[in-house]
């Protein structure tokens, strides 16, 4: 039943012009993440930068619209890189980068423990 209710939402939000939207998969974003960051970022840290960590508050220092968005500007930074970091945009596709914000987010809301 679920997933037909799942089926009708998404049918009425093409009919009606809505992008339908999905909620990111934070443990799939974890894989990816152990993947293609953490060598630089393991444990929520950065082995480049030691002031550009993942933890919430230095998010919240340097990510531009991260008080507004948490994931949004999460997904940013990792789809355009900046300074050090490379871009990832034409290496992960977006529900990938989509799912590395969520799992990103929940850990620094953890404080990476």
């Amino acid at each position: 039943m679920r997933r037909l209710l799942s089926l009708i939402a998404l049918c009425l939000a093409l009919v009606l012009g809505a992008s339908p939207s999905f909620a990111a998969d934070a443990a799939h974003g974890g894989q990816i993440f152990s993947a293609n960051c953490a060598a630089c970022h393991m444990g929520g840290g950065n082995v480049v930068n030691a002031e550009r960590t993942l933890k919430q508050d230095a998010l919240e220092a340097y990510l531009a619209n991260y008080a507004t968005d948490h994931e949004s500007a999460i997904a940013y930074q990792v789809t355009n890189g900046k300074n050090a970091m490379p871009a990832f945009g034409g290496k992960l596709s977006e529900g990938d980068i989509a799912d590395v914000a969520a799992y990103v987010e929940e850990m620094s809301a953890k404080g990476w423990a």
